[in-house]
């Protein structure tokens, strides 16, 4: 017998099991799925809005459990995190061989694009507790001809979704997974393949949560992306085989969610991983403001995305649970359940175009119900990049007409950087409107300016100087 995936949980105490939540099954699984056995608390007063019984403890590695199934997708061993983690971030718990699903053979035998390797590792959450991180390092099959040790560029992926299926690593070897239940697609293949080609290795990360098993993953949460990517890094440097080292100059590489993530990470670095020599950052489509994010998604093609940062900020952020306690109806609270097991071809099918005042009580949108909470607005601030210098030289590109992550709120992210003192390339896309709330207007610009992105950030791992444009600011648009 199988186990849905795991919503809703707390990182309190992340190896809790609980008993299932009554009707917490949506509509939409009814007689797919049998109802999760391993829920946490917010699945039941969320999804349920009913008391909990028949409370237990059992370690999330438990001998003998069944596997973990999402959306049709059985989740492998490797994912669960086991019940006792090291003291070190960046501490490798657990590696394996991992089959790229897009590689040819190379003329010395040796795969093309690289080797890879399935990581798991040890960082730190928002709420400073230790937390297990899987994701994937990739050995490159190129020579590196800059100067210096081989360098390592940390990936942070676009958005793929909150089911366990859409992890990133996951995707590096099933490039697609589509069985009638889900639809995921690693789209990051692309600029993962192409920064091999430099000669550079790449590490990937999953985040926290999306792909370990034992909690759900924090979308968009700027201290768990951030972490994450830094620690990645620093995982790399152990993976038996690896050319890198502890003074191979890192990037760091990421647009729309994993630019949020690289940008997050570049705030973070001199405090939290000063150790990661931190050659260049690039953050392309950062999500800087996610009050601004928020209303941008909203009735969107990725409205489903709305539901996914719910669903993280009420597991990690009490002052929003509660407001999410209080407001989200029924068939909202059905609606995020289902949501997060979801990749973004599902959400797409299942949510595009969704206003959030469908899943409210009040028929106001998420986004006014939090402006109206001083808390609730203020756990949101706090997730604002932008507030520190980023450590390095930062590119920084966005989409003049991207209304999924507004231009504004990115472009106000090189300004306040730039008033920092940091050293920021901001590239404004200037692409004609493809289509309101589409998603083209947000997607192009990753295509288009990928070979530029990755480039700049190979000239940094070549310790080539980077030259800031602040100066520019007033006359960019």
């Amino acid at each position: 017998m199988s186990r849905t995936r795991t919503r809703f949980r707390t990182t309190a105490t992340p190896n809790q099991d609980l008993g299932p939540a009554q009707g917490a099954t949506p509509p939409e699984e009814a007689g797919r799925h049998r109802p999760p056995t391993r829920l946490r608390l917010l699945a039941c007063t969320l999804a349920a809005g009913t008391a909990c019984a028949g409370l237990s403890a059992v370690p999330a590695s438990a001998a003998g459990a069944p596997p973990v199934v999402s959306r049709g997708v059985t989740i492998p061993e490797f994912y669960t995190p086991p019940t006792e983690l090291p003291a070190t971030n960046g501490a490798l718990i657990r590696t394996e061989a991992l089959p790229l699903g897009l590689n040819i053979p190379g003329l010395d035998g040796r795969p093309m694009p690289g080797t890879a390797t399935r990581l798991m590792y040890k960082s730190t959450d928002s709420a400073g507790k230790p937390v297990a991180v899987t994701g994937a390092y990739i050995e490159p099959s190129a020579a590196w001809k800059g100067s210096g040790p081989r360098p390592l560029v940390a990936l942070a992926s676009g958005t793929m979704g909150q089911g366990d299926q859409c992890a990133p690593s996951f995707a590096l070897q099933h490039p697609l997974t589509l069985n009638g239940d889900t639809v995921s697609v690693g789209y990051e293949a692309l600029a993962v393949y192409r920064i091999l080609a430099t000669g550079a290795a790449v590490v990937v990360t999953d985040y926290v949560g999306l792909g370990a098993t034992d909690r759900l993953h924090t979308y968009v949460n700027r201290l768990d992306q951030g972490h994450a990517l830094l620690d990645a890094a620093r995982a790399a440097r152990s993976v038996p085989g690896a050319s890198v080292t502890a003074d191979s100059r890192t990037g760091l590489y990421g647009y729309s969610q994993g630019g949020g993530a690289s940008a997050a990470a570049a705030e973070l670095q001199p405090s939290y991983a000063p150790d990661v020599p931190l050659a260049g950052t690039y953050a392309g489509a950062p999500p800087a403001d996610l009050t601004s994010v928020m209303k941008g998604i909203d009735g969107s093609a990725l409205a489903g995305a709305l539901a996914w940062s719910i669903n993280g900020f009420a597991q990690s952020d009490p002052d929003l649970r509660a407001v999410v306690e209080a407001n989200i109806s029924t068939t909202g609270k059905a609606a995020l359940a289902n949501a997060s097991t979801m990749c973004v071809g599902d959400a797409i099918f299942g949510y595009g175009f969704t206003r959030s005042s469908k899943w409210t009580t009040s028929g106001k949108s998420i986004g006014e119900i939090i402006a109206a909470e001083p808390k609730a607005q203020a756990a949101l601030d706090k997730q604002r990049i932008g507030t520190l210098k980023p450590s390095g030289p930062v590119r920084l590109a966005t989409g003049v007409n991207d209304d999924i992550v507004p231009h504004a709120q990115a472009r106000r992210l090189a300004v306040d950087w730039c008033r920092k003192g940091g050293d920021i390339t901001y590239d404004a896309v200037v692409l004609p409107n493809l289509g309101d709330k589409i998603l083209t207007n947000h997607l192009v610009p990753l295509l288009t300016d990928q070979g530029e992105a990755i480039g700049w950030l190979t000239d940094r791992l070549a310790g080539k100087p980077s030259t800031s444009n602040c100066w520019s600011m007033p006359i960019q648009p």
